[in-house]
């Protein structure tokens, strides 16, 4: 799969077989085995394997010329010349010192080629002999786990369906790091026009879907966004309407790669803002992943402080907008190794990354992890065909856990990368535990329909914490919030000088995954304006209020307090089942125990009034069961 040789570093230098324990007696070798590696330590590959080439052919037995051949081919991914070079080198001589170095390499070779017995039998004779060197036998242990770990579980593959997007989409030399918007009706990918050399600018390009669900032709961003110099890995908020993206060039910065913000007001991108020193340092950060609502960032860096040389980083947006100081991640998924790619589902829990500091089949596998109450789960393999013994990286998985979006990168012949962009289907036993939903539309003002600008918040009513916050639209008024399973979710709608909506989401074990589209209007804060609050909950006919209420009672208190002129008639309303008379009594007291729970949250009586008006006032029919359910409510009246 995707190899994404644009930010990995083959790191392989062994002093062992330095000078001057060179086999060769040839002085000619020696001078071109040693202009080679001046060519090969600035990567320029063909000019330093024609000189050892050369070298070879002055002393057919020289060890070290092989081995640094062997580096070379490794670099640049040519597996098999690696380990004909690595091969013919460990032929030529009896000296452990060297033949350690070999088996390492071989090891690794084999491991990434998926010559898992043969990657097992070269490292299993390194770890052997190796005694001075612990973070090379720490890493050769891990790679003997991996053999062991693909031997066993690749033949397990899960029944993806793989198939690559249109030529439409894969219409550039490079594509890579996909990103959907919740509704999947916008794929954003960054894009290169050739793998190497003058034309390898890096630029987000948008494509957007059509009614038959077919992709447009990918277009620039933005001019915004889009410069001449290098626009690369981005994430997008589930609404569409806040990008994070890597710059490295160009834009004034912190260091030599840092992450920049853009937001969209109705179809324009802002200017983009650099993070800050909170989130960017003097090191490398990039490979951005928002949470659903953009408000939490996870990231990649290299800074100091970190498990290992690359590590996921996070930040949180604060009440002020702010970002937070960035955070190591942490254990169990950050390692002494390297962690890439994070992308947290819109979930908000499960995160998946690739690592190479994991047990997995070879070099960079997939993983996801769960978040806890106090941390993270122990990360899983994605498993096979997904993961396999090259490199993968830049999962994305759809809201509802059915479809993923993944690079997948190959090299040419010539050595030149070659990317292209794949969807899979995700069969149900492979899917995200918890699956997502969204509800989405326009926000107005129900006297003039003018499009607002709302704050709306998702509170989990059983926890009486809220889980997602996002503003509509300033121009369109548009607004979209992700909905996930396992929750009761209440949802307001505020501005202020209107009086708030309140909705219901119970999604405690909600299966169906149709989107929803709910338009709301909000009345202005004035005499005769109504609100039917619909988060107070009272047992069948009870009057005590249960305990998930306590979210909408303090959204009222808030407002109360917010708004000290205003005064406020709390009404109870019943269907029309039932004795009239007892429906009366069961309404008055509903509304009173909504009354005295404000009053001891230090709102005066003398700015609440409550009335019971049993089944006198309906909403709605009350022919079926949906409709009486409407009619039993709590309203919030201003006077």
């Amino acid at each position: 799969m995707n190899r994404t040789v644009f930010f990995l570093l083959l790191i392989c230098s062994f002093s062992s077989l330095a000078q001057p324990t060179l086999s060769t007696k040839s002085n000619k070798a020696i001078e071109l085995y040693t202009e080679a590696d001046n060519f090969r330590v600035r990567g320029q590959h063909s000019q330093a394997i024609e000189l050892l080439d050369d070298a070879i052919s002055k002393d057919k037995k020289f060890v070290e010329a092989y081995y640094r051949l062997g580096l070379v081919y490794m670099t640049i991914k040519n597996f098999p010349k690696a380990i004909q070079n690595y091969e013919k080198g460990l032929s030529l001589t009896n000296d452990v010192k060297k033949q350690k170095v070999f088996w390492y390499d071989l090891g690794e070779a084999f491991l990434l080629t998926g010559q898992y017995d043969r990657a097992i039998e070269m490292l299993t004779q390194f770890v052997k002999v190796e005694n001075q060197n612990k973070q090379k036998l720490d890493r050769a242990n891990l790679m003997l786990k991996n053999a062991e770990f693909a031997i066993k579980n690749q033949a397990v593959k899960a029944k993806y369906q793989q198939r690559k997007l249109s030529d439409t989409v894969n219409r550039f030399a490079m594509q890579y790091f996909p990103v959907l918007t919740v509704d999947q009706q916008e794929l954003i990918f960054t894009r290169r026009l050739a793998g190497v050399g003058a034309e390898d600018d890096e630029d987000l390009v948008i494509a957007r879907k059509d009614p038959k669900g077919r992709w447009f032709s990918p277009v620039s961003i933005s001019k915004n966004i889009n410069s001449k110099f290098n626009e690369g890995t981005c994430t997008i908020s589930a609404d569409g309407r806040k990008l994070i993206f890597t710059s490295c060039t160009g834009r004034r910065g912190y260091g030599s790669c840092d992450l920049f913000e853009s937001i969209k007001i109705g179809n324009d991108w802002s200017e983009p803002v650099n993070l800050g020193p909170n989130v960017n340092s003097y090191d490398w950060e990039s490979q951005p992943s928002l949470s659903a609502d953009g408000r939490t960032l996870y990231f990649v860096s290299d800074r100091r402080g970190g498990y290992g040389r690359r590590d996921i980083w996070y930040a949180t947006l604060n009440d002020n907008g702010q970002w937070t100081k960035a955070l190591n991640l942490g254990t169990p998924v950050n390692t002494q190794y390297e962690e890439y790619s994070p992308f947290i589902h819109v979930n908000g829990r499960t995160l998946y990354f690739a690592s190479n500091g994991l047990v997995g089949f070879g070099g960079f596998d997939l993983f996801f992890s769960e978040k806890l109450e106090n941390g993270w789960s122990l990360p899983e393999n994605v498993g096979s065909p997904i993961n396999d013994h090259e490199d993968q990286f830049s999962l994305f998985i759809t809201a509802d856990g059915k479809k993923g979006y993944y690079s997948h990168e190959e090299m040419t012949p010539s050595g030149i990368p070659m990317g292209r962009l794949y969807e899979i289907q995700i069969p149900e036993n492979q899917q995200v535990k918890y699956k997502s939903n969204y509800v989405k539309g326009v926000v107005k003002d129900k006297k003039t329909g003018k499009e607002l600008k709302a704050r709306i918040e998702l509170f989990d009513i059983n926890k009486n914490a809220i889980v997602s916050l996002v503003n509509s639209d300033s121009i369109s008024g548009e607004y979209l919030m992700v909905l996930t399973q396992g929750s009761e979710y209440a949802l307001y709608v505020n501005k202020k000088g209107y009086l708030f909506q309140s909705l219901n989401f119970n999604y405690s074990d909600v299966t169906d995954f149709e989107p929803l589209i709910i338009n709301i209007d909000l009345e202005p804060a004035e005499k005769g304006s109504v609100s039917v609050l619909k988060n107070i909950f009272f047992d069948v006919d009870k009057y005590d209020l249960k305990e998930k209420s306590i979210t909408e009672l303090e959204k009222i208190v808030q407002f109360l307090v917010e708004n000290p002129s205003i005064q406020v008639e709390i009404s109870g309303h019943t269907d029309n089942t039932g004795n009239p008379s007892y429906n009366q009594q069961l309404s008055e007291k509903r509304a009173r125990s909504v009354n005295n729970y404000l009053i001891s949250k230090g709102i005066s009586q003398e700015r609440l009034t409550w009335q019971g008006y049993g089944s006198s006032h309906p909403i709605t029919t009350n022919d079926s069961e949906s409709g009486r359910q409407q009619n039993r409510r709590i309203e919030f009246t201003i006077q």
